[in-house]
């Protein structure tokens, strides 16, 4: 769906290249998500592949075509959800999606099911201008719903929002996707990125080294220890072994034998712990 190869770019009077041999790939139908530092690149990767940004050298296409031939076609084919909302506060959410809606070929989605979608019916005529910073980016995701897309763009599209209305968001963005539909997800939310993303990449430095599924990469930089958590008279202690040979363990084999045992689980990193390792905590 998308093919970012040997991508460079440096913005006019910048400090030095944003973007320093970029290669990636997005494939069709699936979450993608690229994570990294505040101001490593990843909304000008975005850019790019949506035709945004030229002056950059190596080879981006998307749809199979380069994204420099691309017409006007291919913005009926893409939806964009940039992390600060593009809307008209003086108008309701129902008149931004119809004047949305007017400005592209073909059928579009109905407005109210959109507003269903992300539950926002009931506000559909209040004027954009009395909505909270959530309900601004829910609407933001219907504008870019409105062309029904075959490739969505979302940047951090949870923000604002309770952790309630956000799980609803992750839920819905992957329903988008068994309806077939390719994302990708820019975001600083990495249990978001592990929630819903089939893979991710780590850009650093402008480059996107290190990319896999976030199980994977969990697994990689996690330690292979089993943690062992038991009641003691002093309270509760807790234990590590190494899962190697853990079946002949001679401590470990006694423990279980113990009846002192309240919880057992595996150390596998989290991908916090994974984005700190590979793009550096934020003293560095």
């Amino acid at each position: 769906m998308i093919s970012l190869e040997d991508i460079s770019y440096t913005y006019p009077r910048g400090q030095g290249s944003t973007l320093s041999g970029l290669t990636l790939d997005v494939k069709d139908g699936e979450i993608f998500g690229l994570l990294g530092p505040s101001g490593s690149g990843k909304s000008t990767t975005q850019k790019i592949s949506m035709g945004l940004l030229r002056g950059f050298s190596g080879r981006a296409s998307v749809f199979g075509q380069p994204v420099g031939s691309m017409g006007r076609d291919f913005f009926n084919r893409i939806g964009v959800s940039f992390e600060l909302p593009t809307l008209y506060l003086r108008l309701t959410a129902l008149e931004n999606l119809k004047l949305y809606a007017a400005l592209y070929k073909g059928p579009a989605r109905d407005p109210i099911e959109l507003l269903t979608l992300v539950g926002l019916e009931k506000d559909a005529d209040k004027r954009v201008a009395d909505f909270s910073k959530g309900m601004k980016m829910r609407l933001n995701l219907c504008r870019a719903l409105i062309n029904d897309p075959d490739l969505l763009f979302l940047d951090e599209p949870t923000t604002g929002q309770d952790p309630a209305r956000a799980r609803l968001t992750r839920d819905l963005i992957r329903q988008l996707k068994k309806q077939g539909k390719t994302i990708f997800l820019t975001t600083h939310n990495m249990a978001e990125a592990d929630d819903v993303c089939d893979r991710v990449g780590f850009l650093v430095n402008g480059r996107a080294d290190i990319i896999d599924a976030p199980a994977s990469l969990k697994q990689k930089y996690g330690q292979r220890v089993l943690e062992v958590t038991t009641t003691e008279q002093t309270g509760l202690a807790k234990q590590t072994f190494p899962m190697e040979m853990l079946d002949k363990n001679e401590a470990f084999l006694e423990l279980l034998q113990s009846g002192k045992i309240d919880t057992m689980h595996t150390l596998e990193a989290s991908l916090d712990d994974v984005f700190i390792k590979v793009a550096g905590s934020a003293d560095d």
